[in-house]
């Protein structure tokens, strides 16, 4: 299991090692005392157990995201494509954090194998990029209504540069999204709309 930092160091890509012969291949896709040993020689965390798994299927143009869940339901995500591709978005919203309001994005697919490891107190979203793409993904804490927020996915302070050209479904440089997404608030309206919630919003702080 090789863990590498993206330009937010608390995102990290995972990718397991492959064992392949004549007959086909093998890998652990998870492995908890590998990865907590491979975040704390990165200087990472480690995170809350592991207590959701998810799985979605999407065609290809769909965007999902960008969602995160407030305490005391926070979410950190470990998430891989098992078929098809994703590209998947972590935008960090932690108060204080030196890279508050930044985004990192990384092509996840069934051929590359690689997992992105999403801590709590960022949002998430994918793209998918291929009809029938299969999105797995591990969560810290189980779904919680109440405490569910969504960021747009096209909120300009952020800026994402989501890889919408020429792919299959998408007219106009609109992905697909749900009604909810569609509706979804930017980031600055989200912190405005915190106020009233300020105690858990601070609590993302890095």
């Amino acid at each position: 299991m090789k863990l590498t930092q993206t330009r937010i160091p608390d995102v990290v890509i995972v990718e397991p090692a492959v064992f392949a012969d004549e007959r086909g291949w093998f890998m652990e896709t998870f492995n908890e005392p590998r990865f907590h040993a491979g975040l704390r020689e990165l200087g990472l965390p480690v995170p809350r157990p592991f207590v959701q798994d998810n799985h979605s299927c999407s065609k290809a143009g769909v965007l999902r995201g960008l969602h995160y869940q407030l305490p005391p339901n926070p979410q950190g995500k470990l998430v891989r494509v098992t078929q098809g591709a994703a590209y998947d978005v972590a935008v960090d919203i932690r108060e204080g954090s030196p890279t508050f309001g930044q985004w990192v994005g990384v092509e996840l697919s069934a051929d590359n194998r690689r997992q992105m490891w999403i801590p709590e107190g960022f949002a998430h979203g994918f793209l998918s990029l291929a009809d029938d793409t299969h999105f797995l993904y591990k969560t810290t804490d189980v779904y919680a209504r109440d405490c569910e927020r969504s960021i747009h996915w096209q909120d300009p302070a952020i800026g994402i540069d989501w890889p919408l050209a020429g792919l299959h479904g998408v007219s106009g440089g609109q992905a697909i999204v749900a009604p909810k997404d569609a509706q979804a608030v930017t980031l600055a309206q989200a912190r405005e709309r915190a106020a009233t919630e300020l105690p858990v919003w601070v609590a993302f702080a890095g």
